[in-house]
């Protein structure tokens, strides 16, 4: 395995966590149609992800717990911060300092964690 080429995750409402991502976390809708599930781009579309409806049943799941997406940005992240305070968001803890460089953590409407990333010269070139 050499990269990861795609991640779905599963939402209990699709048109409630479509929302969240576009409404809040500005992610755009990408052309692709599907009626169980959304397509998202990011960054000028240079990620992509989608969230859908359950593939098996979820009743009574907690969702969300382990998994977290991890998004560059080149935004300021404290701004970036800012703006998702004033939109509602959920934000985890503070802005965190890495060894790849500084994080945000937002929780989306079924627990998943939406992690954004202002990463270090260092670690963009590798």
């Amino acid at each position: 395995m050499r990269k990861l080429a795609f991640a779905s995750l599963q939402v209990r409402d699709l048109e409630v966590s479509k929302a969240f991502y576009t409404e809040k976390l500005g992610f755009e809708l990408s052309g692709m149609t599907n009626p169980y599930a959304c397509v998202f781009k990011y960054n000028n579309g240079e990620a992509s992800f989608a969230i859908r409806t359950p593939i098996a049943n979820i009743d009574g799941k907690e969702l969300g717990v382990g998994t977290s997406l991890w998004f560059a940005i080149d935004e300021n992240i404290e701004l970036l911060q800012s703006q998702l305070i004033k939109k509602g968001v959920f934000i985890l803890g503070t802005i965190n300092h890495t060894p790849f460089g500084q994080t945000l953590m937002v929780k989306d409407p079924d627990g998943y964690i939406i992690t954004f990333l202002a990463q270090t010269e260092a670690t963009q070139n590798d």
